[in-house]
């Protein structure tokens, strides 16, 4: 199994990387999010997800930790295959599907080819009931409680960067001194903010 590609850009399609490591050219399909990190003739590292089946071994690479985790929930959504899942992570950015999954936005994710409303209504369902399943608080993460967000605005925010895979540690240091009055999509965003600055 392949954990991550190191090497140069040596091609770029639609859907479509190939990293050449060591005089070998690895295809990996990707979304425009990741594509937009890349150039041609330069180096790159992309975080892999194999996918094999009988007929089948493709390789799905991720410029970020966030996009691969979130292409991972994805493929826990029922009827939801890699095909989906990365039209999905090309239309909207891993904090924006997070955020999506959040406040129920379908249109959103309606707006990935091949995305519809049954599909998008499907995706928002189960990652929304699993967010809910960890049941997250504001203690839980440093977020100092006030009446108004216990176990609301903080433990959403922190469920939100769950599914972006950020473990409890990670997200506890992000969103302490966060202000508990803040909405879950600001507090997602500052806590973002205070991971990518490390």
């Amino acid at each position: 199994m392949f954990y991550y590609l190191n090497g140069m850009v040596a091609l770029l399609d639609a859907g479509l990387a190939v990293i050449d490591c060591g005089g070998v050219g690895y295809a990996c399909r990707t979304s425009t999010y990741t594509q937009s990190r890349l150039t041609v003739g330069k180096p790159a590292k992309l975080l892999i997800f194999n996918s094999i089946r009988e007929d089948t071994f493709d390789l799905y690479g991720f410029a970020t930790k966030e996009e691969k985790a979130c292409f991972e929930q994805l493929l826990g959504v029922s009827g939801v295959g890699p095909k989906a899942a990365l039209a999905l992570l090309s239309a909207v950015t891993p904090p924006n599907l997070a955020m999506a999954i959040l406040s129920e936005d379908e249109k959103l994710l309606m707006s990935a080819p091949g995305v519809g409303k049954k599909m998008a209504q499907r995706v928002i369902l189960e990652l929304k009931d699993k967010m809910g399943k960890l049941h997250l608080s504001a203690d839980d993460f440093g977020v100092a409680a006030s009446p108004a967000v216990t176990g609301g605005a903080a433990g959403e925010a922190a469920a939100a960067l769950v599914v972006l895979g950020y473990d409890q540690p990670e997200i506890a240091a992000a969103m302490k001194g966060i202000d508990p009055a803040l909405s879950t999509e600001e507090m997602v965003r500052i806590a973002l903010r205070n991971m990518l600055s490390k």
